[in-house]
């Protein structure tokens, strides 16, 4: 069930997380997840500052509550997991620039004042990295 992948900067998508409430696939079958995982790509081709965080997918990060799920991840880090985002360009920009900020951080803390707009309130947990505790 498990498959290694190197320890870097990453946003881990869930792949197979819905669209909306209402919808769950798109009208060609795909998944909002793994469509909101293709934005980013697509982001990252044309902003090089934002190709520092690996885009990752992975079914199930159990948040389906607040579909288009994502977990920023660096090692040595807190990390978090995000949700409730549309799969779109827009979003997937503002999860990327908040991911290379938290990359570039010391501990995975970064300012409130430095978070993309499109970020703030889909914050939904935190968790400090193996052998920590958060002060």
């Amino acid at each position: 069930m498990l498959r290694p992948v190197e320890p870097v900067a990453a946003v881990v998508v869930c792949s197979t997380c819905r669209h909306s409430t209402e919808q769950r696939e798109d009208e060609s079958g795909r998944r909002g997840g793994a469509v909101l995982a293709d934005a980013m790509r697509v982001v990252q081709q044309a902003d090089p500052l934002l190709q520092t965080v690996e885009v990752q997918e992975m079914a199930c990060l159990f948040a389906c509550q607040r579909h288009c799920a994502v977990h920023v991840r660096a090692p040595g880090k807190i990390s978090y997991i995000l949700g409730g985002f549309q799969p779109a360009e827009d979003d997937a920009r503002a999860i990327l620039e908040y991911a290379a900020l938290h990359a570039a951080s010391a501990e995975g803390v970064v300012p409130y004042g430095q978070w993309p707009q499109g970020v703030k309130g889909h914050f939904i947990t935190r968790t400090p990295p193996e052998g920590f505790i958060c002060t």
